[in-house]
This record gives C-alpha cells, sequence and structure tokens, in this order.
C-alpha cells in the first residue's frame, strides 16, 4: 500500500559509476537536495532475486539523496560488481518528488547493462500524472483504513536509516 519505484541493474563499468554519482550530484546541487557519499568497506545489503533472498556482503560505494523529508532517502549504492537493487518511497512528499526521481532514474539507463524499473504509481512507463496522484489518493485512503483502528496500527514512522513505514501493528 505504497507509492515506491524499486530500480535494479547493472552498471556498464567504472566511467559509468563515475558519471551516474556526477549526475546524481549535480540533481541534488540543482533541486537543493542534501546528498552525502557512500564508501563501506564491509557492508550487509538485503536482496531479493526472482523471489529469493540473496543478501551481498562485501564494499560499497555510491551516494544518497533526500528528495524531501516525506520520501525516503534516494540511495544509489552499488556492490563490487556495480549493481544497485533499491528502492524509494514517494508518497508523502509532493508527487513533483516523485516525478522528479522518476526522470533522474531515465536519465540514468543509458549508463547500465541491463537497468529495471518498478513504479508502483505508474508514472515511470506513462509519464501518466493522473493515474499516478491516483495511485496516491488510493494509498492514503487505503492506509486511513487502518489507522482508524487506533488501538490496533499507527504510523507513518521513520526508521533509523531514513525509510518511512507506512503503517505498523501495535503491541
Amino acid at each position: 500500500m505504497s507509492i515506491t519505484i524499486h530500480f535494479e541493474g547493472t552498471l556498464k563499468d567504472e566511467t559509468a559509476y563515475e558519471a551516474v554519482v556526477s549526475e546524481a550530484s549535480n540533481l541534488a546541487t540543482e533541486m537543493s537536495w542534501p546528498a552525502r557519499p557512500i564508501s563501506e568497506k564491509k557492508v550487509t545489503l538485503l536482496r531479493v532475486k526472482g523471489e529469493k533472498d540473496w543478501d551481498y556482503v562485501g564494499p560499497v560505494k555510491g551516494i544518497e539523496i533526500r528528495p524531501h523529508e516525506n520520501s525516503d532517502p534516494l540511495r544509489l549504492v552499488f556492490d563490487r560488481q556495480l549493481y544497485v537493487q533499491e528502492y524509494i518511497k514517494t508518497q508523502f512528499a509532493p508527487v513533483e518528488i516523485h516525478v522528479a526521481v522518476s526522470d533522474f532514474l531515465k536519465r540514468l539507463e543509458p549508463y547500465f547493462e541491463s537497468f529495471n524499473v518498478t513504479d508502483e504509481g505508474e508514472y515511470y512507463d506513462t509519464n501518466n500524472l493522473k493515474k499516478l496522484e491516483d495511485h496516491i489518493q488510493w494509498c492514503y485512503k487505503a492506509l486511513d483504513q487502518y489507522l482508524d483502528q487506533e488501538d490496533k496500527y499507527y504510523g507513518p514512522v521513520r526508521s533509523a536509516d531514513g525509510r518511512i513505514i507506512d503503517v505498523l501493528e501495535k503491541d
């Protein structure tokens, strides 16, 4: 019940990596979005492939951008094979944030050998703003149905890593 853009792919080479980070940094500057580089020697990334969990453990590098206080961070975190598998939830931010992130991901496509984007708001493939807005309204209605049960559910909640969790069940 969220509006999330999922993306994954493998960059063509190290030059493509440098270009993607540069593009991301430029976007952050243009949009006045906070950004920070990512470079860590050993990290565990929780990943799913073919509906099966497969975790990556090793070095990572990339960049994290904060498009809006009410969206997830946009994380471009690459493993040693230059593979990325990430997502960004945008439903609580203005619709323009979702559009800007979608447009940015489209700009990155040429740098990838393979790149797959799944947009739960259906904007990425259609550029249909009305459809995106309809999906967002549906999500708010569904969330309200949970939150109307105050004794059972609460949310949204921001986790320690900056991600937004729509609804949680009370203990």
